[in-house]
């Protein structure tokens, strides 16, 4: 093997590596929005404390995958889509992160919401349906950067628009219960901010599904609204 073979194969290594660490965090980050929603429906707050250190888990990913992609930008110097796909991944992992953050303040609402003796989903509010629609952008996002395909990471930004709408639907309700009945203002706040949390992950799965094209096409279209029609 010559060196400039070695090198080569050395570097496609280092990028498989970064790639299974993004999809190994991308999972955690699924697994504790999935925890805390469960927790949501049916009062189980043990497994809060299980989020919570899967959240550590995901910020020491994220701290690996940065250092693996500073060292492979200094050491390989990678150009074009090489360096687009360090350079998509460096930005997904902030979203990954910041999505994981997301999850563990449902899972804290969650517990305070308990804690008080109420139980949240007797308000019949549509957090279980809206933290679905999230979860499903989350994962298409990663499955569209995973197999590099536009089309599916054009549906998840699409879907964005029906989870805002969600989002708003249900802001709406609980306004009206803590207008109709002031005992319910504290459970429905944190509602609120349980739902809030839930619609930031969209955002956060949209992200992801913006960084794929750029990876794959090299375009910039987060604030490009006709390129998503």
């Amino acid at each position: 093997m010559s060196h400039a073979s070695h090198l080569s194969s050395q570097f496609d290594e280092d990028l498989a590596k970064l790639r299974t660490h993004l999809l190994q965090m991308g999972g955690l980050v699924e697994t504790q929005l999935s925890a805390s929603i469960d927790a949501y429906a049916t009062g189980e707050v043990a497994s809060v404390k299980t989020i919570v250190e899967t959240d550590r888990r995901v910020n020491e990913l994220e701290k690996t995958i940065d250092d693996d992609c500073a060292h492979i930008i200094a050491m390989r110097q990678p150009t074009a889509y090489d360096l687009r796909l360090v350079l998509g991944i460096s930005k997904i992992v902030t979203d990954l992160e910041r999505a994981g953050d997301e999850a563990k303040k449902i899972a804290k609402s969650v517990r305070r919401i308990y804690d008080n003796g109420h139980m949240p989903v007797q308000y019949g509010i549509g957090v279980k349906h809206l933290a679905q629609a999230a979860m499903n952008m989350l994962r298409q996002s990663l499955d569209a950067f995973a197999r590099l395909d536009v089309q599916l990471s054009t549906e998840v930004i699409r879907s964005d628009a029906q989870v805002d709408v969600e989002f708003k639907s249900i802001v709406r309700q609980l306004i009206t219960h803590m207008m109709e009945d002031p005992r319910t203002i504290t459970t429905s706040i944190e509602i609120i901010t349980i739902a809030r949390s839930i619609e930031r992950i969209g955002d956060h799965a949209k992200n992801i599904a913006e960084h794929a094209v750029y990876v794959v096409e090299g375009r910039d279209i987060r604030h490009d609204k006709e390129a998503i029609k």
